[in-house]
């Protein structure tokens, strides 16, 4: 009776000890799309910010020729 006690709880153990593992083992693998992500999309962003900021140069450039001519 003692014995089959004890082995309930060490199955029950097991299953916690497993179950805790995969938790952990999820988190590591989110965190570690989550930085691979955010480098492939910093890269994106960084495309974007160079194009916008050429075509801001761009307006203003056009904005001022359009000042200088009296438009």
């Amino acid at each position: 009776m003692q014995d089959q006690r004890i082995e309930k709880i060490v199955a029950f153990a097991v299953i916690i000890t497993k179950l805790l593992v995969i938790i952990y083992l999820a988190f590591v693998e989110v965190f570690r799309i989550g930085k691979l992500l955010r480098e492939k999309l910093d890269a994106e962003f960084d495309i974007s910010r160079k194009w916008a900021s050429q075509a801001y140069s761009i307006l203003k450039k056009r904005q001022a020729e359009r000042k200088v001519a009296g438009v």
